[in-house]
């Protein structure tokens, strides 16, 4: 067995590979990417009735598209009401940050960090009380979201779109983990 010198002996460590933490209720559905010399397509979801079919009980009622500067922190949103199912394009790169703030949640306290897009097609259901937001990963290149709600944006008295400071969690959720 090989061994190591002494300064790296003692800085020696094992990358941890076991499951992380999530947030109750939230939820990643997988997405099929179909390519062919052509192009590419992603089904995002099959409605019926405005009923999600891989997102029991979240029914559409808005869908936005939202673009995010190179290396720019969109955070934190919060509502009371309203679900969110974001979208990333797997040609883009973005981070997301999720907090669990509801009073008696058994997960509450948690934060959850994905990287969405980067090849990959997903949807991820973020519940009311669930704190999020994002940081475009790609250093020259805006990023897009594309998003579904169950509440319609409103910007009178039943306005559901509230905010918590980008540092509420620490400066560090936004860093690119390094090891």
């Amino acid at each position: 067995m090989t061994q190591f010198t002494t300064d790296a002996q003692n800085a020696y460590g094992v990358q941890d590979y076991s499951p992380r933490t999530t947030i109750e209720g939230v939820e990643i559905v997988p997405l099929r990417r179909f390519n062919d010399d052509g192009g590419a397509m992603t089904e995002l979801g099959r409605l019926n009735g405005g009923q999600h079919k891989d997102l029991p009980g979240f029914d559409v009622r808005q869908i936005n598209f939202s673009v995010v500067e190179p290396q720019a922190v969109k955070a934190f949103h919060l509502h009371k009401r309203q679900t969110d199912v974001w979208y990333v394009p797997p040609s883009d790169k973005l981070l997301l940050v999720l907090a669990d703030v509801r009073e008696g949640s058994p997960t509450a306290g948690e934060v959850m960090r994905i990287v969405l897009g980067d090849g990959n097609s997903r949807l991820v259901r973020i519940p009311p009380g669930v704190a999020h937001g994002c940081k475009n990963l790609r250093p020259a290149d805006p990023g897009t979201i594309v998003y579904f709600v169950d509440v319609q944006f409103s910007v009178d008295d039943d306005c559901d779109e509230g905010r918590l400071p980008w540092d509420h969690f620490g400066e560090e959720v936004w860093e690119v983990e390094k090891g």
